[in-house]
């Protein structure tokens, strides 16, 4: 047999790895809740089980965000400053949280929650509403902390515990006229200065200190200025754990520009996706039961994230119905899973199992390796040593073309593999 195209590897140090994960967002719960009792444990086990793929992230809004029935936030009366109407809404106490809970009860590690908030309450912004174009009023700034470290101390009642939260959803959209959904608007300056000046310092006074804070929570794009506007500020940077990016618009940056350069720049800040997901552009909206070219999409752009120092990668909604809902503003998307309450069931798309090849294989505290091929192939891939030794690659192959390939590997020789066409390969071993 002709050997084909050999792939190297060599050790090349990276940062530890929070995991990979969804968003247990308004909608994803609503539809988790639709299904019996037994029909959800047996969704939620897919995820975060031992049998399952592994989910060890899970990303949480903090009140509501496009993918919820209404608009809402924990502290929408006017000028109650201090909080005296303070109050987790009912999808948090009667569907998020049960869940997690649950999801935490199966898993066999502890989960990693990352909380995002998408708008302030609307009597703190300039715009005085949800949406739209508004940032925070000068005079609300220190106070806007509060209802973020109220909502960790309301979830830490029911012993769930954020490992990390972001300094709020896609600040850029905030800066949008007539934006259609919650948002609020930051620039990479005031950011800075919120972080520095408010947020950082209440965070260090409270009993959540340690949580760690991840900027700009958008668009890869916006890097590396976003970066070196906020972390290149000592008085911001030292409250700082990470910088937060999502995937779309990704093909217009080449990931080398803007999360290598990043990278080279902050390395000791870690880079995490927060946010990904198929059917949200107009020209390709909504859900698309079986599809495996969005499968390919995810595989591809993890592998790109992973190859340029991403250290994790965060679905959007664990679940969706046939519509890509609900969602209030009629932004419909797709998911891994989709759920049909009708007939009591749910499908696992081909992008769910593009996840697993990474969450079920890639334990916490991976470490990414270099790996090279000797010959020019079409074949993409990232390569890893596990805490357990293991070596795990995993392999991307596009074409419409079966591709044979060989692995070298020092401690135990060469592996005789092949790729078929269209296909995600995940090749594991020992290495004693």
């Amino acid at each position: 047999m002709d050997r084909g195209q050999n792939i190297y590897k060599s050790i090349s140090k990276v940062s530890e790895d929070p995991g990979f994960g969804g968003a247990m967002t308004d909608a994803a719960a609503l539809n988790i809740m639709s299904l019996s009792s037994k029909t959800q444990d047996l969704l939620l086990r897919q995820y975060f089980s031992s049998e399952g793929i592994g989910y060890s992230v899970v990303r949480v809004p903090m009140a509501s965000c496009d993918f919820s029935t209404r608009l809402y936030t924990y502290a929408d009366t006017p000028e109650d400053y201090n909080l005296d109407h303070f109050t987790l809404a009912p999808e948090d106490t009667q569907h998020k949280i049960p869940l997690l809970l649950r999801a935490q009860s199966m898993s066999p590690e502890p989960l990693a929650l990352l909380a995002s908030a998408w708008s302030a309450p609307a009597w703190m912004k300039t715009n005085g509403a949800l949406i739209g174009k508004g940032s925070l009023r000068e005079t609300q700034e220190a106070k806007s902390t509060r209802p973020g470290l109220t909502t960790t101390s309301e979830y830490a009642k029911y012993n769930l515990t954020f490992w990390a939260m972001t300094t709020g959803n896609e600040p850029t959209a905030g800066k949008m006229t007539n934006y259609s959904f919650q948002a609020l608007g930051f620039t990479p300056e005031e950011q800075r200065d919120w972080v520095a000046l408010d947020l950082g310092p209440a965070l260090q006074a409270s009993q959540f200190k340690h949580t760690n804070v991840l900027i700009l929570d958008d668009n890869r794009l916006l890097l590396p200025h976003w970066a070196k506007v906020v972390l290149s500020d000592v008085h911001a940077g030292r409250y700082i754990h990470g910088v937060a990016v999502h995937w779309y618009f990704d093909r217009l940056v080449p990931a080398e520009i803007s999360l290598g350069t990043t990278h080279h720049l902050f390395p000791e800040y870690y880079l995490f996706g927060t946010e990904a997901c198929s059917g949200w552009s107009p020209l390709d909206r909504g859900v698309k039961l079986g599809s495996w070219d969005r499968a390919e999409q995810y595989a591809r752009d993890i592998l790109e994230d992973l190859n340029h120092y991403v250290v994790g990668w965060t679905d959007w909604n664990l679940a969706l119905d046939e519509t890509g809902g609900p969602n209030w503003v009629k932004n419909f998307v797709d998911s891994p899973i989709i759920v049909d309450a009708q007939k009591d069931v749910f499908y696992k798309q081909p992008s769910f199992y593009a996840m697993a090849h990474f969450s079920s294989f890639l334990w916490r505290d991976s470490q990414r390796v270099g790996a090279s091929a000797n010959l020019k192939t079409d074949l993409e891939y990232a390569a890893f040593v596990r805490p357990d030794g293991a070596v795990v690659l995993v392999i991307l192959n596009r074409s419409s073309s079966e591709i044979q390939f060989e692995v070298w590997d020092p401690e135990v020789g060469f592996l005789t593999c092949m790729a078929p066409a269209h296909s995600v390969l995940t090749l594991a071993w020992n290495t004693h």
